[in-house]
């Protein structure tokens, strides 16, 4: 139990010590005071502990851990609670800042090389050695064969030199789920650049007293952003003395219908161009939640009530419209980069954000802004601009909710090399936004001693379906690309018990 709760501690105070390299000079005094003596209390305080009694261990854990985890998180920037975004993002483009310490051996983890190597970008000699076909066979093997009656599909690919090192029917098409995702990341930031952001605005028409608030396909719109787009609103239309105006919305940037193909279900909204909080009705809800039959219509109706509070009379309820032609330009709310978005939609695994970013890859390839339009045109992406062969890949959303999608594992493991590739440095937050195991998003509570902080990878969960594609170090040091994918009944009983072990498996040997 000791032995647990220190390993625990010992990574929050080394996520500290790399957050403090890279956060802001800016920073305040209490953040700076509290970055100092983060070292110093921690060490005084697992000196005492290994003293304590068995009690008082467990008294104190769980404070001491969420005082170290508040630290860690408050120096790590303002990005996920994870801390992911800050630390992983810098620590990839800046390994040099990585303090050799921060690397000791824990008892019962993986140590043998920097786990900073499986964010960096894949150069053509690593000079670590590849694993051998034969290799990966005999380690790999046992496991597939315990599959019992179900179907488990492999690739692992060597993305330096484009090598597949391992396939076990990687070319058959299964249902992916949610690493689905890993396709429509690489498509809307290839199309769209992750410097892209997506703009929700307001527009009057003085002639006929009306305000339009156009959506701008931003699944990241929140209540507060609403809120600031209203005041400037508000404040641009009393500068023309207009404080008695109509309202209407325009979302027709996305097409009908809005409903998802597998239909209602709390793990997503109807996709519209207009949504805030991801249509919830608790806006601090998360994962499946109910959902507003219509999130449009319910955002504009906020907009018009936080109108009215700012002094501006809405004639009427707000009536969906198209934006009149002599709109002038009153305020606009930008969203974050869409590297930030990709990023929390691969980790925390978001079907809206999928949805919506598929939306927009539609948009930018001329095609209908529809689920069937946007499947199209991440197909069309991947294999023309990013010259992946798709094989016989099947999409029919852009989340992975359809079970009907097909994906087969050779196809994952590509788009992963690609976006490891220093040629594509605009898919990076393709990797920086995968789950690490052990630590954050949908990985957090998944790993096995091997894998812990090494693997880097996507998930996917259906009913009768588990899929895994992401990224590894090996033993020797050399970066590899997977996808493990399981569908239907298996012997081993969890499908993500088997698969975390075939990536924990080729973490941890050299596989020659």
């Amino acid at each position: 139990m000791r032995r647990g709760a220190l390993r625990a501690s010992r990574r929050a105070l080394r996520a500290s010590r790399i957050a403090s390299r890279v956060a802001a000079p800016a920073a305040g005094d209490a953040l700076r005071a509290a970055r100092r003596d983060a070292p110093r209390y921690a060490r005084a305080a697992a000196d005492g502990y290994l003293r304590a009694r068995p009690r008082t261990v467990a008294a104190t854990a769980a404070g001491a851990g969420l005082l170290l985890a508040l630290v860690s998180i408050l120096a790590s920037g303002p990005y996920t609670a994870s801390g992911q975004r800050a630390s992983e993002r810098a620590l990839a483009a800046h390994p040099e800042l990585m303090d050799p310490h921060d690397h000791a051996p824990i008892p019962e983890e993986p140590a043998w090389h920097p786990a900073g190597q499986v964010l960096a970008p894949v150069s053509d000699d690593t000079g670590a050695p590849t694993p051998t076909p034969a290799g990966l066979t005999a380690s790999l093997g046992p496991l597939l064969a315990a599959a019992g009656t179900g179907k488990i599909t492999a690739a692992v690919l060597d993305p330096a030199s484009g090598r597949l090192l391992y396939s076990s029917g990687s070319a058959t098409p299964l249902t992916p789920a949610s690493t689905n995702k890993l396709a429509t990341a690489a498509a809307a930031l290839s199309v769209l650049g992750p410097d892209h952001r997506f703009t929700t605005r307001t527009g009057y028409d003085p002639a006929g007293g009306t305000v339009t608030l156009v959506g701008g396909g931003d699944p990241s719109l929140r209540s507060a952003d609403l809120a600031k787009l209203v005041d400037s609103t508000a404040a641009a239309l009393k500068a023309r003395n207009a404080t008695r105006v109509r309202l209407g919305y325009d979302i027709s940037l996305f097409a009908q219908p809005a409903l998802h193909p597998i239909g209602h279900n709390d793990n997503i909204a109807l996709v519209q161009a207009l949504t805030v909080d991801e249509g919830r009705t608790d806006p601090n809800a998360t994962e499946a939640s109910t959902r507003y039959p219509d999130p449009a219509a319910q955002a504009a109706a906020s907009f018009a009530a936080l109108l009215r509070a700012r002094g501006i009379t809405v004639d009427g309820a707000p009536a969906q419209s198209g934006e009149p032609g002599a709109s002038v330009p009153l305020a606009e709310n930008r969203s974050a980069p869409l590297s930030d978005l990709v990023e929390h939609m691969l980790t925390e695994s978001d079907n809206d954000y999928a949805e919506q970013l598929g939306h927009q890859v539609a948009v930018a390839e001329h095609l209908p802004a529809t689920f069937e339009g946007a499947a199209k045109a991440v197909r069309q992406v991947l294999a023309g601009r990013l010259g992946i062969d798709l094989g016989t890949t099947r999409l029919h959303d852009s989340s992975g909710l359809d079970s009907a999608d097909a994906i087969p594992a050779g196809v994952l493991a590509r788009i992963l090399a690609v976006a490891e590739s220093t040629a594509h440095p605009e898919l990076r937050s393709l990797i920086s936004g995968l789950p690490v195991a052990g630590f954050t998003g949908t990985l957090d509570d998944r790993s096995d001693t091997a894998s812990a902080g090494l693997v880097h990878a996507k998930t996917g969960s259906l009913t009768g379906v588990d899929t895994l594609a992401g990224t590894v170090v090996d033993r020797d040091g050399r970066l590899l690309v997977f996808a493990f994918m399981a569908n239907g009944d298996s012997a081993f009983g969890s499908g993500r018990s088997s698969l975390d072990a075939l990536a924990g498996r080729v973490a941890a040997c050299g596989c020659r």
